[in-house]
């Protein structure tokens, strides 16, 4: 696994799926190739940097945010991006006067074809309780200090429709290419919980 320390030992989860990929692979249900090509998938086709690259997107062009924010589905296909999990999507703008974040009292709908996969935090019942009841609260915990004189809207994402945030463009980032800016996006700044 990317990123493990060979001398701390695997978590309970990496050996489940060790041996949920050595099962399957051995049963003969799925290949080693197959796995690598669901894995790249994730990592270099879906995920945060798609997201990341519209809002740049809409950072750099005026009337392509209009699009976006007016009818974000279209406009985020026009990027590349489109599929399940993305088919009717709302951009929501953060100001200085307002501030979104998205959740999912549900269960964990999420818009993978922008954000790639869920964040555990995003599925976890206190997320999902909390944030409607508590806004300020948890983004406090998130390190979010939204101030009195700011609004807080919570987003209820389903199976209907799937929200993304359009965060606030950071101060001395203007003159930064639609490359650049992409790499300053978070999937996090995407979903509400941190500033960008």
């Amino acid at each position: 696994m990317t990123g493990h320390r060979h001398n701390e030992p695997e978590s309970d989860i990496v050996l489940r799926v060790k041996a949920m990929e050595q099962l399957l692979t051995e049963k003969g249900i799925i290949t080693a190739e197959q796995i690598d090509l669901v894995v790249d998938h994730f990592e270099t086709k879906v995920g945060p940097r798609n997201g990341a690259k519209v809002v740049a997107r809409a950072w750099s062009d005026a009337d392509y945010k209009k699009r976006l924010l007016s009818d974000a589905s279209p406009a985020i296909a026009e990027v590349g991006f489109s599929g399940m999990q993305g088919e009717d999507m709302v951009v929501l703008e953060n100001t200085p006067e307002v501030h979104n974040v998205v959740v999912c009292t549900l269960c964990s709908c999420y818009p993978w074809p922008v954000l790639g996969l869920p964040p555990a935090w995003f599925k976890s019942p206190p997320y999902r309780a909390r944030v409607v009841r508590e806004p300020r609260a948890v983004l406090a915990e998130f390190g979010v200090d939204v101030g009195d004189d700011v609004e807080v809207r919570v987003w209820d994402s389903s199976a209907e429709i799937r929200y993304m945030v359009l965060p606030m463009q950071p101060d001395g980032t203007e003159e930064l290419s639609t490359q650049e800016l992409a790499e300053v996006v978070t999937r996090d700044g995407m979903i509400g919980v941190a500033s960008v």
